[in-house]
């Protein structure tokens, strides 16, 4: 609190103590002082950048909601799948085949990971669906994710080989991995 803002609270405390005809003239004088004092202080014009950043980052985050951050999403369309991965800053896509079974185990891990990495889009797309994106990334083993980072592929998972060859892997395992291509970051606690 500035040092103007300090003796207009301490004179309107005053006021009280003393024994005036009138302390609603002195009131009034002192108000309008200090409104005109919060309206020049150099922290209330601080005060309301923040607001101002904070209103743009809920926006932003919003925007990010409702465009399918947090969620894992299956996408049809092929010309969808180029789009969304070339235009999210970190995107995760899911090829998978519904007769496979390990494909529903990967669907499991990404499902439980997309909630907690807001900022990373993550998709699945079944392969029939996507021919030439296959065929383009040289998708021939099931599972595949493939990373995007600006719409370039990063890296990518392929079967359960980097997981420990196993269908009782571990979430944090394939955490890890996305981690490590530079998909995902942990946020550091304040």
């Amino acid at each position: 609190m500035s040092s103007n803002i300090s003796e207009l609270a301490s004179r309107y405390a005053d006021l009280h103590k003393s024994s005036r005809s009138d302390p609603d003239e002195d009131e009034d004088d002192i108000f309008a002082e200090l409104e005109a004092e919060i309206e020049n202080d150099d922290n209330a014009g601080l005060r309301e950048h923040g607001m101002q950043e904070l209103k743009r980052e809920m926006e932003r985050l919003q925007q990010m909601k409702s465009s399918g951050h947090g969620r894992y999403d299956e996408m049809t369309d092929e010309k969808e799948v180029i789009r969304t991965s070339a235009h999210e800053p970190k995107c995760v896509v899911h090829f998978y085949h519904s007769n496979f079974k390990r494909c529903e185990i990967m669907d499991k891990h990404l499902a439980k990971l997309a909630p907690k990495y807001f900022s990373t889009r993550f998709l699945r797309v079944f392969v029939e669906n996507v021919p030439w994106l296959v065929e383009k990334l040289g998708i021939k083993v099931l599972p595949c994710v493939v990373v995007f980072i600006d719409g370039v592929t990063k890296s990518r998972i392929v079967g359960f080989e980097e997981l420990g060859n196993s269908d009782e892997f571990e979430t944090a395992t394939l955490e890890w991995k996305l981690l490590n291509s530079g998909l995902l970051s942990l946020r550091v606690p304040n």
